[in-house]
């Protein structure tokens, strides 16, 4: 069964960023040959209207037979405000709360971002996943790309 990611616009974004290319191209091209289901939400299509075309276009290219486009379901905004209400991060920070929740409610395998200020952050993320257990769901695994390279044959 192929693993379901969910990935935010700053894992688009960084397919571009010198600093991040080395290892958001490779996750891509694993994303375009089928070996994920991608997980791509509202959230994400609204965060990229400003984007560069070469960003969009990035998405634009991306297979719909491995992809699942998900909305923000009353379950994910409920659990989102919680994320702010209980301070895990504050207002201006609701768009990521909805990636946490959507990739939450719709049960991803992993979260993967380069956000490390909101997202990727050991402290945030075990403020997530407590607000994630006390409401039912299953603690989301929240990664970088940086942990999705292959090595090798993977050995």
């Amino acid at each position: 069964m192929k693993q379901r990611i969910y990935i935010d616009t700053s894992v688009i974004g960084g397919y571009y960023d010198p600093e991040f290319s080395e290892f958001t191209i490779p996750l891509f091209d694993r994303i375009k040959s089928g070996e994920f289901i991608l997980l791509y939400s509202t959230v994400t299509q609204e965060e990229l209207e400003n984007a560069p075309m070469n960003v969009k276009e990035l998405v634009q290219h991306l297979s719909t037979e491995y992809t699942e486009f998900l909305s923000p379901s009353d379950d994910a905004v409920t659990l989102a405000n919680e994320y702010i209400a209980e301070k895990v991060v504050g207002q201006s920070s609701y768009a990521d709360c909805l990636h946490i929740a959507l990739a939450t409610v719709y049960k991803a395998d992993y979260l993967i971002s380069w956000n490390f200020k909101h997202i990727v952050n050991v402290q945030r993320i075990r403020g997530y996943n407590a607000i994630n257990i006390k409401n039912g769901y299953q603690p989301l695994e929240i990664r970088s790309p940086r942990d999705f390279i292959k090595y090798g044959n993977n050995e």
